[in-house]
Parts: structure tokens; C-alpha cells; sequence
């Protein structure tokens, strides 16, 4: 069985932008990558030329099934809890939602933001930081969320930390905390097709533009944290995502 690897997003080009380089060099060493994203990202600020939210909400579900072509991503999905308000819907429920595809679908490995909230220090992130945390540790647990699927108990969690804060008209928050990180990956030449999907946003590409040629050369390199490994062990530098992980466990 090859590798399996889980990643639990809030909008769609997360995947690209925070992910899309861990995806990509997972799919190229032969592992299986899926994406859960949480909403369909029709409260963003970028809206191209789309007005209605349903109407964004829809042209982000195509682009990100685009982008996620360009990652190589076997699977992904796209749910309908409401964007920029996660912070008010049920923690158990959004958590029972990644229990259950943990259950399923059996990553040996789960990525995540770190608590920080991403580049952007966007709420939903940190929201579904918590939310995919939690459910890492409780997918094993046959008490929690009991059902159908037999409990599941992935190998590692990593999230995802960033080299820079760039919060839209917000500079005082520059210097903001963030998450600091165990494995920091190159992507060399990959990164062109990190940024060919992420280009597959066209609605978001205001993005990129607000960001500047200065701060997309560090799209380059991702960094994360280890933030959790079955067993006991002190925190280390890691070699690669999929180290140590079982290579045909069922």
C-alpha cells in the first residue's frame, strides 16, 4: 500500500499556496495526497469579477479541482461550512467531519495551519488548526465519535509555518508571533507548479499581486512542525514527511 497523506485546509488555494509543495513532493515519491478543504471561499476579498457569493463560491470549487490537477492530488473536497465565520460554528462538529475522514480515508501523515493562522493570520485557519489537531489524536479513539469506521491512528501531524505575516492593511501585525518548524522543504524546480496552480485562482490572483515578486521567491521552501509522531520522542529535525512512516500499513 503506498503512502497516504491528509491535508485539512479552510479555502480553496490553500492548497496551492500553504500546501501545494508538500503535495506536489508527496504525489512525485508515489503517495497518495487528498484534500479537505472547509469552505468554498466566497467571502474573500479578491472576487474577480463575480459579485454574488454563491456565484464566487462556485468559480473557487472549479479552480481549486484545476489546481489541484496541477498538484497531483487524488482526491479532494470541497464542504459548505460558512467562510470567515468557522470561530462560530461547532468545534465538535467540524472535528467529527475530520475524525471521519481520518477513519476513511487512514493518512499515515496529516498537514495542517499552525495556530498562527497562516501567512495571513486568517481566523479560519487557526479554526481549522484546532479543529484537525484535535481530530489527529481523536480518530484513534473508538469512544469518540463512535460509528461505523474502525478508529484510525495516523503516524505524524505536521503544521504548516510561514518565513512572513501579510495581513491586508494591517502592518502592525508584521512582527506577529508564528509557528516555528522541525523539517523546512525545497521544492527547486517544483516550484514552478506551485505557482502554475496557484495561478489556476485566477479569481484570487490579487493575492500574489498584493504580496510582490519579493515574498513569492520564498514560495520556494515550505517549512512545518512536527507537532505530533506515534510514539514517544523528543522534537528533532526531520528528513522527509514520509520518513519513518509505515510504507504498506493497511
Amino acid at each position: 500500500m503506498p503512502h497516504r497523506l491528509l491535508c485539512v485546509t479552510a479555502h480553496p488555494d490553500d492548497e496551492s499556496g500553504a500546501f501545494g509543495g508538500a503535495l506536489l513532493l508527496a504525489h512525485q515519491a508515489g503517495a497518495e495526497t487528498r484534500v479537505l478543504c472547509f469552505t468554498d471561499g466566497q467571502a474573500a476579498h479578491f472576487r474577480g469579477e463575480l459579485a454574488a457569493g454563491e456565484d464566487l463560491g462556485n468559480v473557487r470549487r472549479e479552480e481549486m479541482a484545476a489546481a489541484s490537477a496541477v498538484l497531483g492530488v487524488t482526491h479532494h473536497e470541497v464542504l459548505d461550512f460558512p467562510d470567515g465565520a468557522l470561530y462560530q460554528q461547532s468545534f465538535q462538529e467540524m472535528a467529527g467531519v475530520v475524525v471521519d475522514r481520518i477513519r476513511r480515508w487512514r493518512p499515515h501523515v496529516v498537514l495542517t495551519f499552525g495556530a498562527d493562522g497562516g501567512v495571513n493570520l486568517h481566523r479560519d485557519h487557526t479554526m481549522i488548526s484546532a479543529v484537525a489537531t484535535a481530530a489527529f489524536h481523536w480518530a484513534a479513539r473508538p469512544e469518540l465519535f463512535p460509528g461505523d469506521v474502525p478508529p484510525w491512528m495516523p503516524y505524524k501531524l505536521y503544521l504548516a509555518s510561514t518565513p512572513f505575516v501579510s495581513v491586508r492593511d494591517r502592518p502592525e501585525l508584521d512582527g506577529s508571533p508564528t509557528t516555528p518548524w522541525t523539517l523546512t522543504l525545497d521544492l527547486g524546480h517544483l516550484l514552478e507548479r506551485k505557482v502554475e496552480a496557484f495561478s489556476k485562482h485566477r479569481t484570487q490572483q490579487g493575492v500574489l499581486l498584493r504580496v510582490g515578486n519579493d515574498r513569492i521567491r520564498h514560495m520556494r521552501f515550505e517549512r512545518y512542525l512536527l507537532a505530533a509522531k506515534r510514539g514517544i520522542s523528543a522534537a528533532a529535525e526531520d528528513v522527509s514527511m514520509l520518513t519513518d512512516t509505515p510504507e504498506a500499513e493497511e
